[in-house]
């Protein structure tokens, strides 16, 4: 029997979202592996709608079969034959390190081989900066967006790795639109104790951000009633700070309460999780299987408008 907290509720790509992507130039996606139905079809919805370049990498029949069946015709984009899941993780990733693609995006590939590709040195897509996967998370209602680092790609994020999502989350923020981001620590307690060391954190990251980054208000350690309930906030008494009940973005302490709290606003309340990899030459898209079509096209607008390219 299905789970009565199950929402039943269509994932809904945030229109506003699109329409701000639109604003820019189409980024050319280098798509590794491209030639299966899910990418084709993200491709297809983010090319019409004009946030997306299309660059096919993989099996080049394969990629013009899945077209077909879509009665779409692909002869005016770039098409680079490969065979297997290495070489064109390999192709794709080099494409982005090369300048001839401007955003790098999964297809029929496995996770693992992908981010080898995205990472190795020989792609050049490495800035000397820490990788940090970020969801932008709306609710089919509309609303404001939350955004969650990280719930995919580190597994236990240090310090430094969760200083830099501070600075990435701030930077998308900034480029939606928001320009004083509020942003909470994630921890089971606002009170910093030394039994729950995501608290203790939270308390060194907000300390940090105060320090270090400009024009963004960060509060830790909060607990999830305090990020996202003013009346949690009202009752414990917290209506001095800046962040709690008005949260803007969650910095996580593992992939597993990352991973968890984005698949809850997913599967719980219906919501749409358009998801970017930062920190590399070129934003990273890590669709998955999973991916309702509403996060595909979302996540192809985030990374344009992450890209930020002249129309």
């Amino acid at each position: 029997m299905t789970s009565p907290f199950l929402s039943t509720r269509e994932a809904v790509a945030p229109q506003d979202l699109i329409d701000r992507a639109k604003r820019f130039g189409a980024p050319r996606v280098a798509i590794a592996r491209a030639g299966a139905p899910l990418p084709m079809e993200a491709a297809e919805d983010a090319t019409k709608a004009g946030i997306m370049v299309p660059v096919f990498v993989g099996e080049a029949d394969m990629i013009r079969a899945e077209a077909a069946k879509l009665d779409w015709d692909i002869s005016a984009y770039a098409l680079h034959d490969t065979t297997g899941e290495e070489e064109a993780g390999r192709t794709a990733a080099a494409l982005c390190g090369a300048g001839e693609a401007d955003v790098l995006m999964k297809g029929q590939l496995h996770t693992d081989v992908f981010m080898k590709s995205a990472v190795s040195r020989d792609a050049g897509l490495r800035t000397g900066a820490r990788f940090v996967h970020i969801f932008h998370i709306t609710h089919p209602d509309g609303g404001k967006p939350i955004l969650i680092s990280d719930a995919a790609v580190n597994v236990a994020p240090n310090i430094e790795t969760r200083q830099s999502s501070i600075v990435e989350v701030k930077d998308l923020l900034n480029r939606l639109g928001n320009d004083r981001p509020k942003i909470a620590i994630l921890s089971a307690t606002e009170s910093a104790i030394p039994s729950v060391p995501s608290s203790m954190d939270g308390h060194e990251l907000a300390e940090w951000a105060r320090a270090n980054v400009d024009g963004v208000d960060v509060s830790g350690p909060l607990a999830l009633d305090l990020i996202m309930s003013r009346k949690a906030v009202a009752t414990k008494k917290l209506t001095d700070d800046p962040v709690a009940g008005q949260a803007d973005a969650i910095i996580v302490p593992d992939i597993v309460s990352g991973n968890a709290l984005f698949k809850a606003f997913v599967y719980l309340t219906g919501g749409c999780a358009a998801g970017v990899v930062t920190g590399a030459k070129v934003p990273i898209l890590l669709t998955s299987r999973a991916d309702p079509p509403a996060a595909r096209i979302a996540s192809a607008a985030l990374a344009a408008i992450k890209c930020g390219l002249p129309k």
